[in-house]
């Protein structure tokens, strides 16, 4: 029997990713396709990990002091 999906934590090994933070990604509607049930979520397979899209640093950048 072949399915045709797969668990967050699963996603999360292939996408190279933390099991949190694709749980996120899912609560967000960022990944296509996924299904809430129950506590987990499910994701078809092959479905493409989506882009971060979080700032990496919004701090002003530091002055040169000479």
């Amino acid at each position: 029997m072949d399915f045709d999906w797969i668990t967050a934590q699963e996603a999360a090994e292939a996408w190279g990713i933390s099991d949190r933070r694709v749980q996120v990604l899912c609560t967000n509607g960022k990944v296509d396709g996924a299904i809430r049930l129950k506590r987990g979520w499910l994701i078809q397979k092959g479905t493409a990990k989506p882009a971060d899209g979080r700032a990496r640093d919004r701090r002003k950048p530091k002055k040169d002091s000479q």
